[in-house]
């Protein structure tokens, strides 16, 4: 019978690790959850767990996530983050991998909570994600945000397994509106480091492609109220991902 190894990273995660790690304990063979030394009750939670808690300064959501799968026992690895957790369709459709592995790594739908609602639309559902896999043969990639799990060879095969990964994202207005303002000075500072380059057209038209994608062709306007929350931050993001760039590009060259 294959082992598995659960890996999860954190920081300030109380009020969604418990639910995370309930998911995990019945279906893989050890935990480890790597810790950016939360300063609210994550570790106090994760002690009443049979986890292995390794506190490591944060290097980076690239580098530590492929820091913990080094900490990991088993090769065949459930990645989650602390704001997540495995449905119960999903949890047996993975201990049933356990007897039946075929492929070197598995998608997995990720259903969001926005505020209390499932959303159902945008580009926020079925939002698939490789994140069962094994390490010998997939890593995570990416620069600074939006870091996925990537199989390494052209020739390795991926899978789909039934059932969603919980994801329980931001529960208010107003951090959502900080999130947004965070990720895109982390998306400007990537974009500027690769290189990449912010004409005044992509300010204007790059956001109102992007709202109209996710609430028109993606049909955000089904999940109401919300939907139209989350379709405007989408555009926001672009926006002001762009204009940072534009500053830091005029301050280099200032």
């Amino acid at each position: 019978m294959l082992k598995l190894s659960g890996v999860i990273i954190t920081f300030n995660e109380e009020r969604n690790i418990e639910k995370c790690l309930q998911s995990l304990v019945n279906v893989v063979d050890e935990i480890v959850v790597v810790d950016s030394f939360s300063t609210d009750n994550t570790k106090a939670i994760c002690e009443r767990f049979n986890v292995k808690f390794i506190e490591q300064k944060f290097l980076g959501y690239v580098e530590q996530k492929n820091f913990a799968l080094t900490q990991a026992k088993y090769n065949h690895i459930v990645s989650l983050d602390g704001d997540e957790a495995l449905s119960e369709t999903l949890q047996k459709s993975i201990i049933e991998l356990k007897s039946n592995w075929k492929f070197d790594g598995y998608y997995v739908n990720r259903f969001n909570n926005f505020c209390g609602q499932w959303i159902k639309h945008s580009d926020w559902y079925p939002n698939k994600k490789l994140r069962v896999f094994d390490r010998q043969k997939a890593q995570w990639k990416g620069h600074k945000i939006h870091e996925t799990v990537s199989l390494n060879s052209k020739d390795s095969k991926a899978g789909k397994l039934k059932g969603d990964i919980l994801h329980y994202t931001y529960q208010s207005y107003s951090e959502f509106s900080k999130k947004t303002d965070y990720f895109s000075s982390i998306s400007a500072q990537s974009y500027f480091e690769l290189g990449k380059k912010a004409p005044i057209w992509k300010l204007i038209l790059n956001p109102i492609w992007a709202f109209f994608k996710s609430y028109i062709i993606r049909l955000g306007f089904l999940d109401g109220y919300n939907g139209f929350v989350i379709c405007k931050e989408t555009a926001r993001i672009t926006f002001l991902k762009y204009s940072k760039l534009r500053s830091l590009q005029k301050t280099k060259n200032a």
